[in-house]
């Protein structure tokens, strides 16, 4: 019998995060999807500009029925949809008079290992952020969370809970392979190195992850790409990870958009770099690597 040679099967999602969080990031995700190979996209029910995000996110879904959109839930950054009085554990001293959330991640993760976020909380704030994109027309085809805070195990819990409560199929699966970059060619060596080095301390939770996405009749990827070099990603950098994925279905994190003065206003290190995603992401180039080394588009509809 003639053995018969199969090449791997490489799928790809790119998702968008941050739709909703300001008009030039809604723009710059429009551009991404229509003229470039963002094929998803996760929308923060409590920001600025969600209101225009949805209404843009019905239209694309209707121009292009592959099109998903998702729940960007936000335990971080910014206020928080219900009353203060019923997340009162999700919030940060001082900030906005105790009615915001807390910014720093470091906080949030210590907050969480020292017992002081109370699970129902957040599951109750994930399924008013989920019901709020709901009320808007939209039916979340899957939910992450900002700064991907769900990789922790007692932020991961409630919120899956609240999504299979809500009927939200799949979640992001925040790990995945560290890839060996050449970093020489790059500019931002020591920054990359290092933030290399924190994701490889938290795959340890990956397992666990499975298990409990598994144990809640969820879907998700084989993990998740681009998360090492946000902030950085340049043609050069999006091409050597292009080049690197492994057999399997994959997400892509991007966060294509423009610096106006409404992001300004806003808490992120995330500005110029951005519409440098932008243009990497609409580049014929982009669409030229992914044909190159077969791997096919999908949204997380096709999951």
């Amino acid at each position: 019998m003639r053995l018969r040679y199969t090449e791997p099967v490489r799928r790809l999602i790119i998702n968008a995060d941050d739709f909703g969080l300001t008009a030039g990031i809604n723009r710059g995700i429009v551009e991404a999807q229509q003229r470039g190979v963002v094929t998803s996209a996760t929308l923060m029910a409590n920001a600025g500009a969600f209101h225009e995000a949805a209404v843009i996110a019905r239209g694309l879904a209707a121009q292009n029925a592959r099109f998903s959109v998702g729940c960007h839930v936000v335990l971080l950054d910014g206020q928080p949809v219900l009353p203060a009085a019923r997340v009162g554990s999700l919030l940060g001293p001082g900030t906005g008079n105790g009615s915001h959330f807390r910014a720093k991640l470091q906080d949030f993760v210590l907050a969480a290992y020292l017992g002081r976020l109370q699970p129902d909380e957040i599951e109750a704030e994930s399924t008013a952020q989920i019901q709020r994109l709901r009320a808007s027309g939209l039916e979340p085809s899957h939910i992450d969370t900002h700064k991907h805070a769900h990789m922790f195990p007692m932020v991961l819990r409630p919120l899956l809970r609240a999504a299979r409560a809500q009927s939200v199929p799949a979640v992001r699966n925040p790990f995945g392979q560290v890839w060996p970059f050449v970093l020489a060619d790059t500019a931002p060596i020591y920054r990359l190195w290092k933030r290399s080095a924190q994701l490889g301390v938290l795959h340890s939770f990956a397992a666990k992850f499975r298990r409990d996405v598994e144990a809640h009749g969820l879907r998700t990827t084989d993990g998740s790409i681009g998360v090492l070099v946000t902030g950085f990603l340049d043609s050069k950098l999006f091409n050597k990870v292009i080049e690197n994925i492994p057999e399997g279905t994959w997400e892509f994190v991007c966060h294509p958009g423009y610096h106006d003065s409404d992001l300004d206003q806003v808490p992120t290190r995330l500005r110029q770099s951005r519409a440098l995603e932008l243009q990497v992401l609409t580049s014929p180039e982009a669409r030229q690597a992914l044909q190159r080394q077969g791997i096919e588009l999908i949204s997380y509809r096709e999951l």
